[in-house]
């Protein structure tokens, strides 16, 4: 399990990281202000974690040029491919995971709970590769901070050993901007 993220308190080199990466971008959405952060927080019962607050509320909510490839979405929106298949998203109730899952391991008879819980509870989306694969930041639970990929074939955390880099939402932008790849074997 990935521990040890301060997700309650914004680390200033990590906003200074993020606002040298969206800085440079013109495509990125100007802040949405923190009027409109604390009032998405309020309607959904949660607070952000950090430093993904801070950088939709002062630093840029949403880039049209990526991460993920078809772009980071502004707070409370969702891909134009996420589909009326899924139930209604709940943010404040816990993510289910705490390591990778891969849907083939499961039995078929106990997939599709499981599985629209880890699309539908604690994470808010943060965009998709298209295909089915989503980007989502745990909003609640154990995993708070981290960044998933979550797709057809399972959910997988970024900053693990199956996808390297360093966890957390700076670490995933940060990744994203070096242009480095999403996987070890790639």
């Amino acid at each position: 399990m990935m521990t040890g993220m301060n997700t309650d308190s914004c680390d200033p080199a990590e906003a200074a990281a993020l606002r040298e990466i969206f800085a440079s971008r013109p495509e990125a959405v100007p802040p949405a202000g923190w009027e409109a952060v604390r009032a998405f927080e309020a309607r959904h019962g949660i607070v952000l974690p950090e430093p993904y607050r801070t950088c939709v509320a002062e630093i840029c909510d949403g880039l049209r040029a990526g991460p993920p490839y078809y772009g980071l979405l502004p707070l409370a929106q969702t891909p134009s491919d996420w589909g009326p298949h899924f139930g209604e998203r709940l943010l404040a109730e816990p993510f289910p995971l705490a390591e990778a899952w891969l849907w083939e391991e499961e039995p078929p008879q106990e997939l599709q709970a499981r599985q629209d819980s880890v699309f539908e509870h604690g994470s808010l989306l943060l965009g998709t590769d298209g295909c089915g694969m989503y980007w989502a930041l745990v909003v609640t639970g154990p995993q708070r901070g981290h960044v998933w990929l979550i797709d057809e074939n399972g959910a997988i955390p970024f900053g693990t050993s199956l996808m390297p880099g360093t966890p957390g939402f700076t670490g995933w932008v940060s990744h994203w901007a070096e242009g480095r790849s999403w996987f070890a074997d790639d």
